[in-house]
């Protein structure tokens, strides 16, 4: 049940968490709500955003849920999802990032472009256009956290993974580029790594198979993180007890990154062939 003395660093601050419809947006806008947070998920599919939203409420958390239908790579729908989570106390105080995915995947010698150019759209743009509004709402407001979510993707090679990983390493520089410049406003600016993470999204993986046993062998904390674990750094990261921190890039990855990506050769070589693996294109 929802601990309805809410977190007294938390309560009443109003947060946007875009791509909080689900997985670990979704996880992160319950921690924040449970702790009486005002929160405000963006997504761009409406019966999606509701439902996360209903599932949060009946939980009775101290704090609120509102949504607004927005996608992050069209600046206008970001423009209306920060005013949205303004509305309720007059201003923001903090947001979460967490919009992103990934359609390439395949030999680097095979992607698709237009395929390319979405992902990166997303993952980079979408986090930009989310920064440069929701900054100028936080700098207005005498300062304020920013949070933005990457993947381990950026730091440890994920091969066969496309413009996934080359686009979260992108929104790392991205943060510490913000952190740079806003923090004469007081505005911070953090990025949070996430390792392999359970939800729907990687559930073919989480389900067990060679492709986890690989994850397993090279995670010193051997187990798949919940979307817990991300949301308690987000908590921590947005609250009073990090106001000197500002453009770190932190691992939530039991410990992966001092190790190596993950194996998907036993996903991907059905799929393309054992050549195509390493590059050769059949003429």
């Amino acid at each position: 049940m929802g601990n309805n003395d809410g977190d007294s660093g938390l309560a009443k601050m109003s947060v946007l968490v875009t791509g909080g419809g689900s997985g670990i947006g979704l996880g992160i806008a319950t921690a924040l709500a449970a702790a009486g947070a005002h929160i405000t998920i963006c997504g761009r599919n409406e019966e999606k955003l509701s439902s996360a939203a209903a599932g949060i409420e009946a939980d009775n958390p101290p704090g609120t849920v509102d949504t607004v239908v927005a996608d992050v790579t069209a600046e206008d729908d970001v423009v209306r999802a920060v005013a949205k989570a303004s509305e309720r106390t007059g201003q923001l105080d903090g947001v979460v990032a967490c919009a992103g995915g990934n359609e390439t995947v395949g030999p680097v010698t095979q992607l698709d472009v237009d395929a390319w150019r979405r992902t990166v759209d997303l993952n980079v743009t979408g986090t930009m256009l989310t920064i440069k509004h929701s900054a100028r709402a936080l700098v207005t407001a005498g300062g304020g956290s920013i949070v933005t979510i990457s993947s381990i993707a950026s730091s440890n090679t994920h091969r066969w993974f496309g413009a996934y990983g080359p686009s979260k390493a992108g929104v790392d520089h991205l943060t510490r580029l913000a952190a740079d410049e806003l923090g004469a406003s007081h505005v911070r600016v953090n990025c949070i790594r996430p390792g392999l993470t359970r939800t729907d999204l990687v559930a073919l993986i989480t389900d067990g198979g060679p492709v986890l046993d690989d994850y397993m062998a090279n995670t010193p904390i051997a187990r798949v993180g919940e979307v817990t674990d991300i949301a308690a750094l987000a908590k921590f990261l947005l609250g009073p007890e990090s106001t000197w921190i500002t453009g770190q890039i932190i691992n939530v990855d039991g410990g992966q990154m001092l190790r190596r990506g993950p194996d998907f050769r036993s996903m991907f070589e059905p799929m393309f062939g054992a050549d195509a693996l390493r590059g050769v294109v059949a003429p």
